[in-house]
C-alpha cells in the first residue's frame, strides 16, 4: 500500500482529534440500559430512532450478513449522512473512533464508532487481508433495482435501495431521501485495475458494530439481498444467494448520565455561508440554526 500522507489530517484540538478515552469509556456494559431492540429480517429494511447520547449496536445474529445503513438528523432530514466526505475525513473503511459526517451546510459528526468486533480483521490484525479487502465499506453504495435492470433485464424489488425506501416511508421520507450508505460488515477493496470488488463477509454470529449518536438520529438499515456476498450477484456465475442471507439485530442503549458529563451534541459548521455573493449582511450561523435546527 502507498505510504503517501492523508490529505485531511487531524491537528491537536481539531474536530478530528477526538477524545479516545471518553469514547472508549462508553462501551462499559454495566453503565448502559437497553431501551429498544428489533430485528431486521432478511431481504428487508427497518428504520428507528436513536436519541443523542445513546449507543446503537448492529449485530450479526445468526451468521455473516451485510447491511446498508442510512442516517438522518431526526428533526431535519435535509441533514443526512455524507459517505464521500466521511471517506475523506476518516477512511474508506471505518472502524473504532471513526466518525460519520453529515452533509453541507451542517458538516458535523452524526455518530462516532466506539466498538467493532471486526477491528482486528485481516493479516495480523492490520485491518486489511491478503487481497486488500477491508471491512465496513464506504467505497461502494447500496444495490438498487435500476442497476439490476440494466445488468440483467429483470426487476427485483428487494435491493437495499428499495428496502430503505420502504423502511423510511412511515417516517414521511421518500426515495429521494435515501442516500449513499455505510455498508456494515461488508468486505471490499479495489483490484489492480482500480475496480471495486466485494468479498464474502467475514463476520460470524455475534459480531457487532457500536455507534454513539452525537445528535438525534433517524436510522435505517437494509439486510442486503446478497446475504454474505459469498455468491456472485451478477456475471456468468451469478445465482440466487438466498441461502446465505441472515437477519441483523438492532439494539439501542441509554448510557448512565455520569458517562456523559461534559459532552454535548456537536455544533454545525461555523462557516458564515455567504459564498462570495453580494447582498445584505446575514448572520448565517444563526440563520442555519433557525432554518435547519441545531
Amino acid at each position: 500500500m502507498a505510504k503517501v500522507p492523508a490529505a485531511y489530517q487531524a491537528t491537536r484540538g481539531s474536530v478530528l482529534d477526538i477524545d479516545r478515552d471518553f469514547y472508549a469509556g462508553l462501551t462499559d456494559p454495566a453503565a448502559r440500559t437497553r431501551v429498544e431492540s428489533l430485528v431486521v429480517p432478511i431481504r428487508d429494511g427497518r428504520a428507528w430512532q436513536v436519541p443523542a447520547g445513546h449507543v446503537l449496536r448492529l449485530s450479526t445474529l445468526e451468521g455473516p450478513q451485510v447491511g446498508d445503513v442510512n442516517l438522518w438528523h431526526l428533526h431535519n432530514p435535509r441533514e443526512r449522512f455524507w459517505a464521500s466526505r466521511t471517506r475523506q475525513l476518516q477512511r474508506a473503511h471505518v472502524s473504532t473512533f471513526d466518525r460519520l459526517w453529515s452533509t453541507l451546510p451542517y458538516l458535523r459528526p452524526m455518530a462516532t464508532i466506539i466498538d467493532d468486533t471486526l477491528a482486528g480483521y485481516g493479516i495480523d490484525g492490520s485491518g486489511v487481508d491478503e487481497e486488500g479487502g477491508r471491512v465496513h465499506d464506504l467505497l461502494g453504495t447500496r444495490c438498487d433495482p435500476y442497476v439490476n435492470r440494466l445488468l440483467t433485464g429483470e426487476d427485483f424489488d428487494h435491493h437495499c435501495h428499495s428496502n430503505l425506501v420502504r423502511a423510511v416511508a412511515p417516517f414521511g421520507l421518500t426515495e429521494f431521501d435515501v442516500h449513499d450508505v455505510l455498508n456494515v460488515f461488508q468486505c471490499t477493496g479495489l483490484n489492480d485495475d482500480d475496480q471495486y470488488f466485494m468479498k464474502a463477509c467475514p463476520a460470524r454470529e455475534g459480531d457487532y458494530l457500536e455507534l454513539f449518536a452525537e445528535i438525534d438520529l433517524l436510522c435505517a438499515l437494509s439486510c442486503c439481498p446478497g446475504g454474505d456476498l459469498s455468491v456472485d450477484l451478477w456475471g456468468p456465475k451469478a445465482q440466487d444467494p438466498l441461502a446465505t442471507c441472515h437477519p441483523i439485530g438492532v439494539e439501542v442503549f441509554r448510557l448512565d448520565a455520569r458517562l456523559l458529563e461534559g459532552w454535548h451534541p456537536p455544533e454545525m459548521a461555523p462557516y458564515a455561508g455567504g459564498h462570495g455573493m453580494r447582498g445584505p449582511a446575514i448572520d448565517w450561523t444563526a440563520e442555519k440554526a433557525r432554518r435547519f435546527g441545531r
